[in-house]
């Protein structure tokens, strides 16, 4: 028996979002749209979204609103003081797919809650744009069950679903992830721009590396198709790397634990997000690595 298909709102058509709506489209679910650039929506609607003229318009009965936002702030600035959270039909589900600071998306699922009749499910990504492109993305998935349930056939269409737990769940494993994955980037770079001052070819230790223990997405995907071939066009800003990086430290506080060794990678990334352009992909972290040995 096949899933129903469902009309949702999605607010952030940006380098994600775009081919995250068109897995949805592609899916048979009706995607209503909006995004502060026209580009943006032109290109959604030439994929056979709906596009609305503001980002109150993607709101009209929807079963289910996914956000591809930037920051917490955002989020919370589009559903409460824009009013879109007012608009929705009471018992839709909010889909929070951005990366965003897990206490304050418990304060959130609160107030939609109690305020909205609306209900949360937590969801961040991870994959980059070539996961979206492809419907391969990892999500991370917070959240009651009967609301999972809800958005569970439209998050298929994007990817695979771990469940993490209860609400904010999800958006505290995207943090400590990318908290990862930005550290390993780091040390990553200063190993290859090691080896390579020392003569050996990049590709050569890439090819060891990637079949002995030192492995990771930084060399098995970012180092070989961003950093060799000097494109740096991951499509996933620096800027919000380091912002990542700072929500899983303040959860590592919050929880009272010390964390040296990120404490040290955050301080590198914050100063090379400083020293490069401030639209800078994440992965000219290894340019920079590179420029200061």
């Amino acid at each position: 028996m096949s899933e129903p298909h469902l009309t949702i709102g999605m607010i952030g058509l940006g380098n994600m979002g775009l081919p995250m709506s068109a897995r949805l489209l592609q899916a048979g679910h009706r995607v209503l749209g909006f995004d502060l650039s026209p580009e943006n929506l032109s290109a959604f609607s030439a994929r056979g979204g709906t596009p609305a003229e503001s980002v109150g318009g993607v709101t009209e009965d929807i079963d289910l609103l996914i956000l591809m936002l930037p920051s917490s702030d955002i989020v919370e600035n589009v559903l409460l003081e824009q009013g879109v959270a007012a608009r929705m039909p009471e018992g839709a589900v909010v889909v929070d797919m951005s990366s965003s600071v897990p206490g304050r998306t418990k304060d959130l699922a609160e107030r939609l809650r109690t305020g909205f009749g609306v209900r949360l499910v937590d969801a961040p990504v991870s994959g980059g744009v070539k996961g979206a492109v492809a419907g391969t993305l990892t999500i991370m998935v917070g959240g009651v069950d009967e609301d999972v349930a809800v958005v569970r056939p439209a998050l298929e269409a994007m990817g695979r679903l771990v469940r993490t737990g209860p609400v904010a769940s999800g958006h505290a494993l995207k943090a400590l992830n990318n908290l990862l994955s930005a550290t390993h980037l780091l040390v990553t770079s200063e190993a290859l721009h090691v080896g390579t001052r020392f003569g050996m070819d990049p590709e050569v230790m890439l090819e060891a590396i990637n079949g002995a223990s030192g492995r990771s997405g930084s060399t098995e995907n970012k180092w070989p198709n961003f950093v060799v071939p000097q494109t740096y066009d991951s499509g996933f800003s620096l800027a919000l790397m380091v912002k990542d990086m700072k929500i899983a430290r303040e959860l590592a506080h919050d929880v009272g634990l010390g964390t040296p060794l990120a404490d040290r990678a955050v301080e590198l990334w914050e100063q090379a997000a400083g020293e490069l352009p401030q639209d800078a992909d994440h992965t000219e972290i290894a340019r920079w690595s590179a420029l200061r040995q």
